[in-house]
């Protein structure tokens, strides 16, 4: 069992700042300081009855790095949204011990390599974006965990294989973006299931089968 505290999300923060390659206009460097209490960073939201990391956005601020595992250290993170940066390499497992996670957005990286195999034991999922990354794995059947989930978008990837047929567990999911993969097979039929499914798209793969009436674009 870990036993984290306070002091356990400033160095996972301080450790995401020893990471970066680039930080344009030295923001990270100036703020992220041990003159100032990390719920005062920027970027970093802490909960009102505890100083915790609830929030981390360090969206469109040009960042270049790779993810430290110490990141799965905040073990209160609700949201966590890296999208239009240069965040690179693969995501790390230890994300998967974020079982608050709720949003999650790394769309416009340079992310490569699997969807982590057990993202679906992040239960409270709403919404996930690997929009315009360069993972390359198969969408594994314990996505279907993911029974909360209304967003799920892993468009302009290279991720390759078939549609799992367990997707029609995602009872809530809005809005399915897989477009501009690899992905070959049939277009699972259990996809109809989706009652409240929105919009579905599925565009510039190899995929085959049924239309739905639904949007696809």
């Amino acid at each position: 069992m870990r036993i984290t505290n306070s002091s356990t999300d400033e160095y996972a923060l301080l450790a995401l700042k020893a990471s970066l390659n680039v930080n344009p206009d030295h923001v990270l460097s100036i703020n992220w300081s041990s003159s100032f209490s990390f719920c005062n960073w920027i970027g970093v939201t802490c909960g009102i009855h505890h100083r915790r990391v609830r929030v981390l956005n360090l969206s469109h601020m040009g960042l270049n790095s790779t993810i430290p595992p110490q990141l799965g250290n905040l073990s209160f993170l609700v949201e966590l949204d890296l999208r239009n940066n240069s965040f690179h390499g693969r995501l790390p497992r230890d994300l998967l011990q974020l079982h608050r996670l709720k949003h999650v957005n790394l769309s416009c990286n340079g992310f490569s390599g699997e969807i982590p195999n057990g993202i679906g034991s992040l239960s409270k999922l709403e919404h996930l974006s690997f929009r315009y990354n360069t993972l390359s794995s198969v969408i594994t059947a314990s996505i279907s965990n993911l029974s909360v989930l209304h967003t799920l978008d892993f468009s302009y990837n290279l991720i390759i294989g078939s549609i799992p047929s367990e997707i029609d567990q995602l009872r809530n999911l809005k809005f399915l973006c897989i477009a501009c993969n690899m992905h070959t097979g049939t277009i699972p039929p259990t996809i109809s299931n989706m009652s409240k499914l929105e919009i579905l798209s599925l565009s510039l793969n190899s995929l085959s089968g049924m239309y739905l009436k639904l949007r696809i674009y």
